[in-house]
């Protein structure tokens, strides 16, 4: 009996070839199938025992932009929409559906739970190998046919329905809310005679103001940087002018309150060739995540330092992500912080390895807190 392949979730062997071409034979002759399967509105796909695709409709077909069933047979889901975890290193033998990540894939979970004879609703959150994320709405259904089961999967690309609520979240929740505190603080303003109150009114209005300007800006650049018009402008700058700028931004935040917000001492200045805004925007995230994470008196720790012709930014705080939350970063509708939500690590990956050439990343463990990453090239070229 063959050794069985290593799995963190779903079981990771796979069709005999030769069953395989015999179940995709089978649906490709099905022409009934095919019309049925052809004239609903939802991308279709039909799976074995081993999750392999072994047939599809042509929405699904036009949605990979590939005009070959043939191209995507024996592929698991995941594999066929180029799902990062599908590839990455940390991958086991199976491929999709086999990782630690699938764990949290509603994708995966409705097939296992239609596999058990329950049909199953889900959405899935996926992010493809470049980092263009994908948010679905799956339905998986038991089917039996010549004695064998399959899973009649339906996939409604619900991206767009995602990136809407994003937007309304930004400008119905946040804006308002800064919108809010300037209305009442400037109404207050008309009852203070003294100088001194009125200068620090004032002080706080304008920086409601340039949080308010700040969320739109970055929305802007992220809905621009979806749509791939995002045009970085590369300079040369110094990794303690980016840090210091930074910590400026943030001395008055909200966030901070009784938190410390401190830059790493005795950092050798270095030149970087990069967009400043853009890993501005990428560090400002971090830390605001850091600073909501952390504890009344925590510190939150800024440093960088100069690894293998790059340059390694790194923000630190005490507190520690759970597993299950750690399998979810970087996914673009996935917050902790209510629906609606999940916006900055998405962006940190998008932003920085798509439109920097870096790499983002994150270590997280009891023992040692949490540290979120970005390493930059020093050099224009350099890797």
């Amino acid at each position: 009996m063959p050794e069985k392949l290593k799995t963190y979730y779903a079981p990771a062997e796979r069709a005999h070839p030769l069953q395989l071409e015999k179940d995709a034979r089978m649906f490709a002759e099905n022409i009934i199938l095919a019309k049925i399967a052809n004239s609903v509105s939802s991308m279709l796909v039909i799976l074995n025992q081993q999750r392999q695709i072994v047939y599809s409709n042509a929405l699904f077909l036009k949605f990979l932009n590939i005009a070959d069933n043939n191209l995507i047979i024996g592929k698991r889901p995941g594999e066929a929409v180029n799902c990062m975890h599908a590839y990455s290193d940390t991958s086991a033998e199976g491929s999709c559906g086999t990782t630690e990540f699938c764990r949290t894939c509603g994708a995966v979970g409705a097939i296992l739970e239609a596999q058990m004879g329950t049909k199953s609703e889900r959405e899935c959150r996926i992010t493809n190998c470049s980092n263009e994320a994908l948010d679905m709405r799956v339905t998986a259904t038991p089917y039996h046919e010549n004695g064998n089961n399959y899973t009649v999967f339906a996939i409604h690309d619900i991206s767009n329905e995602k990136r809407r609520q994003m937007l309304e979240r930004v400008f119905f929740h946040d804006v308002l809310n800064s919108a809010g505190g300037i209305s009442g603080l400037s109404s207050i303003l008309q009852q203070i005679n003294d100088p001194a109150d009125i200068k620090e009114i004032a002080k706080t209005i304008n920086r409601a103001a340039n949080n308010m300007v700040d969320e739109i800006q970055a929305q802007h650049q992220l809905m621009a940087a979806e749509r791939g018009d995002l045009e970085p402008e590369f300079v040369t700058t110094t990794s303690l002018t980016l840090l210091n700028d930074v910590a400026d931004l943030f001395s008055k935040h909200e966030t901070v309150k009784d938190k410390i917000l401190h830059i790493s001492k005795d950092l050798d200045d270095i030149l970087v060739y990069t967009d400043p805004v853009i890993l501005r925007r990428i560090l400002g995230n971090m830390v605001k995540n850091a600073l909501e994470a952390s504890p009344p008196k925590a510190t939150v720790m800024l440093s960088f330092l100069e690894k293998n012709h790059s340059i390694r930014f790194s923000v630190h705080n005490s507190s520690w992500i759970s597993r299950e939350v750690q399998l979810q970063l970087f996914k673009r509708s996935f917050s902790t912080k209510g629906a609606g939500r999940g916006i900055g690590t998405y962006s940190m990956k998008l932003l920085g390895e798509k439109y920097l050439k870096g790499k983002v990343w994150f270590q997280s463990s009891p023992e040692k807190g949490t540290t979120f990453y970005i390493a930059v090239p020093k050099k224009a070229g350099s890797k």
